[in-house]
């Protein structure tokens, strides 16, 4: 005959690492601060023009505002709240006359993307 056998539960344990969390990603991607910077530099000459001033710091806004925004969303897969902030904050950046702010401030954060990737 069959010889039954009691069943005992097992607990089956996950992981608890599976998925890391890094908490130290550079919160903007790459291309969105390479952006900023190129923008930076390309209104450069428009800094010393200052009637020019009302239609360069706009487009230089929207110049980094609508690709990082995409940028964000498609490639950073942030939500559209934290993708607009983002994009509000480097496209103010760029839109500041002068060199002195956007250059420096995406450097830097191209410099935290690039520490960030090789110490993965």
């Amino acid at each position: 005959m069959t010889e039954h056998r009691p069943i005992v539960p097992v607990p089956v344990s996950t992981p608890l690492a599976a998925t890391p969390v890094r908490a130290t990603a550079p919160p903007i991607h790459p291309w969105s601060a390479g952006l900023l910077v190129a923008v930076d530099n390309l209104w450069n000459l428009a800094d010393w023009a200052v009637l020019t001033w009302w239609l360069t710091v706009p487009l230089a806004f929207l110049s980094v505002f609508v690709p990082t925004v995409w940028v964000q969303r498609r490639l950073r897969r942030d939500r559209w709240i934290a993708a607009l902030a983002k994009a509000l904050i480097l496209g103010a950046v760029a839109a500041i006359p002068t060199s002195l702010t956007g250059t420096p401030v995406g450097l830097a954060l191209l410099g935290w993307a690039g520490v960030d990737r090789w110490r993965r």
